[in-house]
């Protein structure tokens, strides 16, 4: 008969194998899972710039089912739209400038409402490279207000994308913590690249918990091995997306975009981060 000592020695056992072993096994144990994903556009731009249609059909077939996608390809936005719909992709979300004069805004948004978007997104929400001061911020999320009050009234809700430098410590705190808490949180919110979170050295489930409902979407980009921290097609790097993915459904975030900086071969990127996606359980 097995003893109260040896269950809690065996149970003990069992839970630091799970601790040590690897993220993408740990994974297996869950019983959530993506119920669709998407990907941003620049990841396969040579592929989509020699045969848009094809490219699309291939993602497709991968599994993905969401693009962010900032103008149409092919002769018009209703012969692009017309084609996503019938491989079964449906643009989401799109890039727009940072732009101190909202006079231009609405014909910068204009491409993505010929698309019928639902997110503009800020890829760089700053006017000068970085690193960040206070002052740097406060003109960065007055701008973002109103640009986000803009895209409001034109049907489109504004995010803002970060890189590493907004991790990078000014006079007060961070510059990721200042725009996640003076931007209108009606107005704007967060797209989140969780792989430029952990190499700005920080956690990207600290930031998840910290921001709930400001972040609307996830770029899902991995990071490789070593001290380098380079780029990584998601499931081959570091980055415990298991973990991620579980908070990030919790709180209800809907959209997913694969993203890998500096790719050699776009499709099989697609591919294996297609795979590695619909397989992982959380």
């Amino acid at each position: 008969m097995e003893t109260r000592r040896n269950f809690i020695y065996k149970a003990a056992l069992s839970a630091a194998a799970l601790t040590t072993m690897p993220s993408f096994l740990r994974a297996s144990a869950g019983k959530s899972c993506l119920k669709k994903f998407g990907f941003i556009s620049g990841i396969v731009g040579k592929e989509l710039k020699a045969d848009w249609q094809g490219t699309l059909r291939k993602a497709s077939e991968y599994g993905f089912s969401e693009i962010e996608i900032g103008r149409y390809l092919g002769n018009s936005p209703a012969e692009f739209l017309s084609f996503c719909s019938s491989v079964g992709i449906l643009p989401v979300a799109g890039g727009v400038a940072i732009t101190e004069n909202q006079k231009d805004l609405p014909a910068l948004l204009q491409p993505l409402l010929d698309l019928k978007l639902t997110y503009a997104v800020v890829y760089w929400p700053w006017l000068t490279g970085g690193p960040f001061s206070l002052d740097d911020c406060k003109k960065s999320a007055d701008l973002l207000n109103k640009m986000g009050e803009t895209c409001r009234k034109s049907g489109l809700h504004l995010c803002w994308h970060n890189h590493n430098k907004e991790f990078i410590p000014m006079e007060e705190g961070l510059p990721f913590d200042y725009l996640m808490q003076y931007t209108d949180p009606a107005l704007v919110s967060c797209e989140m690249d969780i792989y430029w979170v952990r190499k700005g050295g920080a956690d990207p489930l600290t930031m998840m918990k910290r921001y709930p409902g400001r972040i609307k979407i996830l770029h899902v980009k991995d990071m490789a091995p070593g001290d380098d921290m380079d780029f990584a097609c998601p499931g081959d790097g570091i980055i415990n997306f298991a973990t991620l993915f579980k908070e990030a459904q919790n709180q209800g975030i809907e959209y997913y975009f694969v993203e890998r900086d500096n790719v050699q071969d776009g499709l099989e990127c697609l591919r294996t981060s297609g795979a590695f996606l619909r397989n992982l359980n959380f």
